[in-house]
């Protein structure tokens, strides 16, 4: 198999017989906009593709664009329309007319550019069509190769869906990985939006044997374990490939104390006063200087005890008393989480990531200060894995991440929260901003980017867009997205389930998306609570409550007392 990437071109020419939609008005107010009249409700969709050549010359290249907005210019009288008992196609026919196409419209579209095939992207030629020049509308083998950057199956593709202004299957959308990965993602929605559903499709997408990635999900909510189902899928293995599937448990999470650093554990312990953040810092600064003379072997929780020990030797005095207070609260914190936190075991990145799998990070019964330690930590190591393998510096083989990654956190607002203090907030923006160098993506999923900081979703280059009601939320996306035009976030609210923005470098231009059916299945479905309440008073569940709380023989041998069982 070929692994070479390669820039999917235009196709050009009459292999479809272009059907022409308007004529030119003129221009619109806006300078890259131009006005068209057409007769064609149904094809004249809002986030329709089309196209003109310049100067009527069908010997050019064509000039695309794409509709923004439309009024109706021209309709039946309005005391006709009032009356609903008229039908008003049969009284035009009875009129003369042919009862069809008698309403006329007001297009306003945007201009792409012309494809230039050395820079792959539209030029704005900045000028607008002459009145009178006739628009076509973008035939769907054209249309496909000019929108995604590289063709469906293609090596680095994947295929989200189908434009929605198309017949299913006729105008494919795929994004392409590499500027996907390397300038990182964002997938912003609201509540049951299909957001979730969407992230997996492309994680089945970079599970292909085209692709191969080596992906890690943060899931704070279980909503992705159904992703191990693709091991026995055939669309996924080829003859010497098939993808694996790992789901990492909560119980089977562990972080290493030596992997935490000095602000990691002031986060851990809220509430220091400023003498036992003082002590805290003495101690760690001492017990890692210790072992890092002693060859960079890992220390544990005594050893960080013993230090806040020898910073009051004699035992006593006020000193002592902060000290003894503070490890009072170190017990207590890591004390509770013994499950989590261990002197010698976590979890080697390399059984974390591996190109051709996927590892599930099930945090849903963590608590949400421990889950961002967690990620907090995973993201540093293999941050700091991948620049070390691109320095070629000598590291552990456990740790050595000698391939990029991509990493994928939903509710990404728990973990970097606008204008709030989350211990992973620095490392993320650490990753977005020079992670391209080191192989290190990162893909963002909120259903609140209000609520998420906006300096990492500034940093997602690419973007999809789901139904967002909320004007809080529109209003962070058109602060933090550049991508994101006045006319695409007037689609949010108007979207449905399935239906998705598509902006960004991973794309030639936005595009309208219906997100193709998933291989695996969906596993983030809503709880159905009347049919889990009529399940209730089923007989099979009433049954079943009847064995459960049925008294069950005691079995052990009975006593004797005084000539009596008992």
């Amino acid at each position: 198999m070929s692994t070479d990437i390669t820039e999917q071109a235009p196709i050009f020419g009459d292999f479809e017989e272009e059907q022409a939609l308007g004529v030119v008005k003129g221009p619109s107010e806006e300078g890259s906009r131009y006005v068209f009249i057409t007769s064609d409700n149904r094809r004249s969709k809002i986030g329709e593709f089309i196209h003109y050549y310049p100067h009527n010359d069908p010997d050019a290249f064509p000039i695309y664009g794409k509709i923004v907005s439309r009024k109706l210019a021209r309709s039946y009288p309005a005391g006709l329309l009032a009356d609903p008992n008229i039908e008003l196609r049969k009284l035009a026919f009875v009129l003369g007319a042919d009862g069809d196409g008698d309403e006329i419209y007001e297009v306003e579209a945007q201009i792409l550019g012309s494809w230039n095939y050395n820079m792959n992207c539209f030029v704005n030629p900045r000028l607008t069509p002459d009145p009178g020049d006739p628009v076509f509308l973008t035939a769907d083998l054209e249309l496909a190769s000019v929108l995604s950057p590289c063709g469906k199956g293609q090596v680095g593709s994947a295929h989200l869906g189908h434009l929605l202004t198309r017949e299913e299957g006729r105008v494919p959308v795929v994004l392409r990985v590499r500027e996907m990965v390397s300038t990182h993602l964002a997938i912003l929605a609201g509540t049951g939006s299909g957001k979730s559903y969407t992230a997996a499709v492309l994680v089945e997408e970079m599970l292909k044997h085209y692709n191969r990635a080596a992906v890690l999900i943060a899931d704070p909510h279980g909503e992705y374990s159904t992703l191990q189902e693709l091991e026995e899928n055939v669309e996924f293995g080829t003859d010497n490939y098939q993808p694996k599937v790992q789901i990492k448990p909560p119980e089977s999470i562990r972080i290493r104390l030596s992997s935490l650093r000095e602000s990691d554990l002031r986060y851990l312990l809220p509430g220091l006063t400023e003498k036992q953040s003082h002590f805290l810092g003495e101690a760690y600064r001492k017990v890692v200087g210790s072992k890092k003379d002693d060859g960079g072997k890992q220390w544990g929780l005594a050893d960080l005890k013993q230090a806040l020990l020898s910073l009051a030797p004699d035992g006593s005095g006020e000193n002592f008393s902060t000290i003894n207070a503070l490890m009072w609260k170190i017990d207590m914190r890591f004390g509770r989480s013994k499950e989590l936190f261990s002197d010698a075991q976590h979890i080697p990145l390399r059984e974390l990531f591996a190109p051709g799998q996927c590892t599930v990070l099930q945090m849903s019964e963590i608590d949400a200060e421990d889950q961002q330690i967690i990620l907090g930590t995973l993201l540093r190591r293999a941050f700091y894995s991948r620049m070390n393998a691109v320095k070629d510096l000598n590291q552990h083989r456990q740790e050595a991440l000698d391939f990029p990654v991509f990493i994928l956190i939903e509710e990404a607002h728990r973990f970097a929260p606008a204008g709030g203090h989350a211990i992973t907030t620095n490392i993320l923006k650490t990753i977005l901003s020079e992670g391209r160098k080191f192989g290190v993506g990162i893909g963002v999923i909120s259903q609140r980017p209000g609520k998420l900081d906006s300096d990492v979703l500034s940093q997602c280059m690419t973007q999809l867009f789901m139904r967002i009601v909320n004007p809080i939320d529109q209003r962070s996306i058109a602060e933090s997205v550049e991508s994101a035009g006045r006319d695409l976030l007037s689609e949010l609210p108007s979207l449905t389930r399935g239906q998705v923005i598509v902006a960004g470098n991973a794309i030639h231009t936005p595009v309208l998306c219906k997100v193709r059916t998933r291989h695996t299945p969906h596993g983030g479905e809503t709880l159905d609570a009347p049919q889990e309440w009529l399940h209730y008073f089923s007989s099979s569940s009433q049954e079943k409550r009847r064995l459960s709380n049925a008294t069950v023989p005691d079995s052990k041998p009975k006593k004797r007392r005084k000539g009596r069982v008992v």
